[in-house]
């Protein structure tokens, strides 16, 4: 049997081996699955679905630090951000639990016309079936939480593809699962090649896909599922900020800077474009680097880390040929622009660079943050909304008219005030537009994609 490597991104040390599955082990999972959602009887009931979820609670919390060091070991985020990882992944199955008595339907009203007499309707929700959920590695174990509880405590039976870089936090998390009651058919993570993988999309056997990746993968996967398949798919952008000349800097920068640096800039939501008013530009950029050059980057397991790795030495080799490109056509270096180790690149601002080049108009998903300088506000805008993807977008301001008028005309799914384009909780709506994404994440929210809307219609003639 082939196997997969998995090792640090720090040092690329070996970490693990994971046994790579076959096409018929992959076949043999999936129709198991697609039996057990058939066999509704055996299915888990609701007071067993949150004795389960409640259960694998409590034991996520009791391991906090054994799932956070592993986190951060095979995915690189520090130490620091990965405990909070670990604590959101908790709070997240809180939620699904939650939501579950919102899971609810209506009552249609009837006998309006002779025709709907004597009859009373209600709608309700059904699972819709079995789950495949693709993941990414930058949140190895809370992007889990996302894709897997809400199939579970709906009732869909789910099959999860962890990210072939970081899959050993999902393992674990399936373990802890099985430990806390749930049998194991209801959730199991596999991982196979891309091709294996595009086959299982593309089986009618699957009634929901649930994605986050790549841009290019994502739409891919999305035109291969049979017809009536539903999906959400999680993206990347280039998220923009737009700065007024009132906004509070001492407040601004170092939300900035850990929107731009957290996780190295892997992070579909980060900081990437700041667009700054002319008066206050240079001071912005100056307060900026100052802050970015005191980042503490190396090894993810040390506690003071700030900044770790990027995920393998060819992303680091692709951000820093971005950069050279970038400053070779006239942007300013303000700070960073060099590899520390094969995985670890300084924090980098670029000031004024083309809004051509690809640091501009592509996804970084590195430590490097651009400012541009504008005269005009409207002219922000436009900047700012001039990609083919749109996910979250920030303005700091103190005039409340204008943090009205860019929360109207910036095309972000999302628009913050006064905050940094990272910023999310995991009981509100989460998603792109353009390019960025199909569909809405959330746990709620996903728990409602994974069931369809049924209704009841009653005739009797005591009504």
């Amino acid at each position: 049997m082939s196997k997969l490597k998995v090792t640090s991104p720090f040092d690329q040390y070996p970490i693990a081996e994971v046994d790579l599955w076959d096409e018929a082990r992959v076949e043999k999972v999936l129709a198991g699955a697609y039996a057990l959602f058939n066999q509704r009887k055996k299915g888990l009931t609701v007071p067993e679905r949150i004795a389960i979820l409640e259960k694998a609670g409590q034991l996520l919390v009791a391991r906090r630090v054994e799932f956070a060091k592993r986190a951060a070991l095979e995915g690189g985020k520090p130490l620091a951000d990965s405990l909070v990882e670990t604590d959101r992944a908790a709070q997240g199955i809180k939620i699904a639990i939650e939501s579950m008595s919102h899971m609810t339907g209506q009552e249609i009203a009837m006998g309006l016309t002779p025709s709907s007499l004597h009859r009373m309707a209600y709608t309700f929700r059904q699972p819709v079936g079995v789950v495949l959920a693709i993941s990414a590695f930058n949140h190895p174990l809370n992007l889990v939480i996302h894709q897997v509880i809400p199939a579970i405590a709906v009732g869909c039976p789910v099959l999860i593809k962890p990210a072939s870089s970081t899959p050993l936090s999902c393992f674990a998390f399936m373990e802890l699962l099985y430990e806390a009651g749930l049998p194991q058919e209801f959730a199991q993570a596999i991982i196979c090649s891309n091709q294996i993988a595009e086959k299982l999309v593309s089986d009618p056997r699957i009634s929901f896909l649930s994605f986050i990746g790549s841009s290019r993968v994502g739409w891919h996967l999305r035109a291969l599922l049979p017809p009536g398949v539903g999906c959400t798919l999680e993206h990347g952008g280039a998220a923009p900020v737009i700065v007024e000349a009132d906004a509070d800097l001492l407040d601004a920068v170092p939300l900035l800077v850990k929107g731009g640096f957290y996780h190295a800039g892997q992070v579909c939501i980060s900081v990437q474009r700041i667009f700054v008013d002319e008066k206050i530009a240079k001071t912005f950029a100056t307060q900026m680097t100052t802050a970015a050059e005191k980042l503490r980057v190396g090894d993810p397991l040390d506690a003071k880390t700030e900044v770790g790795p990027l995920i393998t030495p060819a992303q680091l080799k692709r951000v820093a040929a971005w950069v050279d490109e970038a400053v070779a056509a006239g942007a300013t270096l303000l700070c960073g622009g060099k590899a520390l180790s094969d995985s670890c690149y300084a924090p980098t601002i670029l000031y004024n660079p083309p809004l051509n080049a690809k640091v501009c108009t592509e996804e970084i998903f590195g430590p490097v943050v651009c400012i541009n300088s504008y005269q005009d506000r409207k002219e922000a805008i436009q900047q700012a909304n001039a990609l083919p993807f749109s996910f979250q977008a920030a303005v700091f301001t103190k005039n409340i008219d204008v943090a009205l008028e860019m929360i109207q005309q910036l095309e972000a799914k999302t628009v913050l005030v006064n905050d940094h384009t990272a910023f999310r909780v995991d009981w509100m709506p989460f998603s792109g537009r353009k390019q960025s994404g199909f569909g809405t994440g959330g746990i709620r929210y996903s728990m409602e994609d994974m069931t369809y809307e049924k209704m009841m219609v009653i005739r009797s003639p005591q009504l």
